[in-house]
């Protein structure tokens, strides 16, 4: 099954992605398309997640206050993940200012009833800072989100301890500028969740995906893989318990129960065991 078909790359492209892999190789075949990713899951991509973060943002918005949070988007393609938490962000804040004072002073954490609505989220809560890497895709990444810094890091470079240097920034940034810090360098402040859109099943051996998943929990306290299909196969002792989003609690690895399903998109949540 493919990261996602590709659309509007004549003369490389074919309907199966298996033929492509086949043909190309999976890195070649990703350095011709890179600059015009797309993925046609991006409605499934996007409730997905609105599903996940809401249910999280439930549980866990007394821990996160009104301090924003870090989230990585590995293997970011075009920016689906981006987008859709940025799209949750506004759209809760967006709610929140059409509440009359008493509607607000009432109103759940939870949010409403419909679980592709984000909660009315107060003026306190912060942008979340958004790093986003893939060593393809940056280009198509700028283009569809408007976004500059995405890093051209690769699995491989995560799973050997570099992250991006920059948060994405609608301000393209200008050599001899005082840049912020590195996310390297902010080790007191974890990254809240890792996004890993349609990708992550295309790492080729166990021990890659081991070592890129046990770096991972060491400094990330959510891991989300979306994907078409259950792979890849994230075993016990890797650094991760599977998660029951609507019992919220831990599941044994091969449990399907609390994972979400929108549009034929799987989306399976990771708690690390690392980071608490």
């Amino acid at each position: 099954m493919s990261r996602a078909h590709r659309e509007g790359t004549p003369g490389i492209l074919k309907h199966s992605m298996r033929d492509n892999y086949s043909e190309h190789g999976v890195d070649e075949y990703y350095k011709k398309v890179g600059r015009t990713y797309r993925n046609p899951h991006f409605p499934g991509v996007r409730n997905g997640l609105f599903v996940w973060l809401n249910q999280w943002w439930s549980k866990e918005h007394a821990r996160i206050g009104g301090n924003g949070f870090i989230m990585l988007d590995l293997a970011c393609g075009s920016g689906e993940a981006t987008l859709s938490l940025m799209d949750w962000w506004k759209t809760g804040r967006a709610l929140h200012t059409s509440l009359d004072e008493t509607e607000t002073c009432n109103a759940d954490p939870r949010g409403k009833s419909n679980p592709f609505t984000p909660p009315p989220f107060g003026p306190t809560l912060l942008r979340p800072t958004v790093y986003a890497a893939d060593p393809y895709t940056a280009k198509a990444f700028q283009a569809r989100t408007g976004l500059y810094n995405c890093s051209e890091l690769s699995f491989k470079d995560i799973a050997e301890g570099s992250l991006p240097q920059l948060p994405i920034s609608s301000v393209q940034p200008a050599e001899g500028t005082n840049a912020p810090t590195p996310l390297s360098a902010r080790l007191d402040q974890v990254i809240e969740m890792t996004i890993c859109s349609f990708a992550l099943h295309l790492i080729e051996t166990p021990s890659e995906l081991f070592a890129l998943l046990w770096e991972l929990s060491t400094k990330c306290r959510w891991l989300v893989v979306l994907a078409p299909h259950k792979k890849p196969e994230i075993k016990v002792g890797w650094g991760w318990l599977k998660w029951d989003v609507d019992a919220w609690t831990e599941v044994p690895m091969t449990e399907s129960k609390g994972e979400i399903l929108h549009a034929r998109v799987h989306c399976r949540i990771y708690r690390s065991i690392h980071v608490q």
